[in-house]
């Protein structure tokens, strides 16, 4: 049985869960629920940089972070790749994959740093965060047909991003001036995988 050091409300979390679930293997997982932000020893021991997601695989080696956990998972079970295995086809699912991670990126630091005293320089930093997600946006948007078919571990990234956005800053209205975007996620949302994960908390 692996096991996943999580936070139920971290999107990174939530797309490797989404990952094990398209894979049919979210059986093989035990979710041990973890505060990093306290550095517990038994995370540590999985990931000395205190940070969830950390799996301990089958093979007995903690993986960390999202990117390497979900490859890793995509070697387990019979279910088609989340990743190509080469080629345009892999290079588009890992670009998408940083520009949905690029938007969790800056939309859990802008979190964190909302949660500081307010001042000039914390302003600063949450603003830049907010103009890097709407220029990210804007290039889905131009590209949405990239996000169509199969689900992989790119499109996966991108609609768990989408998903945090709307958790934690849905008065941003990250849809207006999105209309492809939008209707790919109202799409894509109702794969079990993402359906079973929506973050709370």
């Amino acid at each position: 049985m692996m096991k996943l050091s999580y936070s139920p409300a971290s999107p990174y979390v939530r797309k490797v869960m989404a990952c094990a679930i398209a894979r049919g293997i979210e059986g093989r997982i035990e979710k041990v629920p973890m505060n990093p932000h306290v550095s517990p020893a038994e995370l540590l021991a999985m990931n000395p940089l205190s940070k969830v997601p950390a799996l301990l695989g089958e093979d007995g080696v903690a993986y960390f972070d999202s990117p390497v956990i979900c490859e890793y998972l995509d070697t387990i079970g019979d279910a088609a790749p989340l990743l190509p295995a080469a080629g345009p086809a892999r290079l588009a699912a890992l670009r998408q994959q940083a520009i949905g991670d690029g938007i969790m990126d800056a939309a859990v630091g802008r979190r964190g740093e909302s949660q500081r005293p307010k001042e000039e320089a914390r302003d600063g930093v949450m603003l830049r965060q907010t103009a890097a997600v709407a220029r990210a946006l804007d290039l889905i948007e131009r590209e949405v047909d990239a996000l169509s078919g199969p689900l992989t571990l790119g499109t996966l990234t991108v609609a768990c991003a989408l998903g945090y956005l709307d958790f934690r800053f849905a008065a941003d209205a990250w849809r207006d001036g999105h209309p492809k975007l939008t209707t790919w996620y109202e799409s894509v949302a109702r794969h079990r995988a993402l359906a079973e994960t929506v973050p709370v908390g």
